[in-house]
Parts: C-alpha cells; structure tokens; sequence
C-alpha cells in the first residue's frame, strides 16, 4: 500500500487565486487574509503578484475599496457575450452618463453635489443607476440632514472594463477645477445650512 503523500504548502499567491476563482462576488481583504491567515500586507504583495501574472492573459484583478474579484478581460468581452448567448448591456443615457462619471470622478459624493455640478434635479438618474447596480450607497455625510453619500461598485468597474477607479482617464484641469469647485460648493451650502440649524 503506498504512502500517503504529504501536500505541500501553496505560495500565498496560489491560494488568493484559488479563493478568487470560486468566490461568487467581490471578497473583502480581511476575508482574504483570515482564510490564509496571512497579514494585509502579504495579501498585497500577492495580489500585485497575481495583477502581473495576468497581463495580457484572459483574467484581471479588479478592486474596488477594500475588495477584489477574479474577473475576465474586458478585451474578450464580445467573445464571451457571443459564447453565453448574451448581448451586451444597454446603453446609458447622456444624462445617466454624466452623473454615474461625476460620481466615479468625486467619490464617495452626495445628489446636492452632483445636481450642482450637472445643474439639475438627478433624482431619476440616480434611482436609474442604483438599480443597474453601477453605484452604491457608501454611508451618509454629517451635515444637515446627513445626504446619502454615492461611489461606484464592481458593476461599474466591470461595464467600462476597469481593474479600479484608478484607471479611470484624467480629466482636462479645466473640468477637474469646475467639476471641484461645484462640489465643494454643494458641500459649503450644506454646512452653512447645518450651522444654521443649530
């Protein structure tokens, strides 16, 4: 009867990939570091590790906050599409477009600050988006009535084939200086009013 063989320890970067592949969704670092029990910064390292191995292969690391999901291409998304019998997804409107890239741009922002940088009420767009699943409810800001504060989700990542928001194009100064002033605006008025308030 032979000898029962004695399974050798996986190099961490071996493992992440592991977790990452059967995960069903985004998996929280601390997730990470718990079921390898391994530091933060080990999960890092690996994870940048993982991030080269896979350029130019047919899988990408995409992060957002503190989690990270094992996802395909975006450069192979129309094979995919083609291969699951799926056509892509529709289109946004202009106006979704607008706020779902002021969003991305400013995260995390509330609606007073994205209508004073679009000019308009942007409750429709928003509840649009929402639902699509491209932004998220990241928490609530502490001014008067405590705005609901909006970021942009792995959905969002995934629909402009972005690894993080990192990626995303800088804007031209001149738009990075008015797309900030309005929100600082927006957020000046709230704390003006929450002063009020008191």
């Amino acid at each position: 009867m032979p000898e029962p063989t004695i399974e050798q320890p996986k190099p961490l970067k071996v493992l992440l990939e592991s977790l990452l592949f059967v995960a069903e969704g985004p998996v929280a670092m601390s997730a990470l570091a718990q079921a390898v029990d391994a530091k933060p910064e080990q999960i890092e390292l690996a994870l940048d590790e993982l991030k080269r191995d896979y350029e130019g292969r047919g899988f990408r690391l995409q992060r957002a906050r503190d989690k990270v999901q094992l996802v395909t291409a975006p450069d192979c998304a129309l094979a995919i599409e083609k291969f699951l019998g799926v056509s892509g997804s529709a289109h946004l409107s202009a106006a979704a477009f607008e706020t779902v890239a002021i969003i991305a741009y400013r995260q995390p922002v509330t609606r007073p600050a994205i209508e004073a940088v679009r000019g308009v009420n942007c409750d429709g767009v928003i509840h649009s988006l929402l639902a699509r699943g491209l932004i998220e409810e990241v928490g609530r800001q502490e001014t008067a009535g405590r705005p609901i504060l909006y970021a942009t989700t792995f959905e969002f990542l995934q629909n402009f084939g972005l690894r993080g928001v990192d990626e995303l194009p800088p804007l031209e100064q001149a738009a990075e200086n008015q797309l900030a002033e309005a929100v600082a605006h927006a957020d000046a008025v709230a704390q003006h009013v929450a002063e009020r308030m008191k």
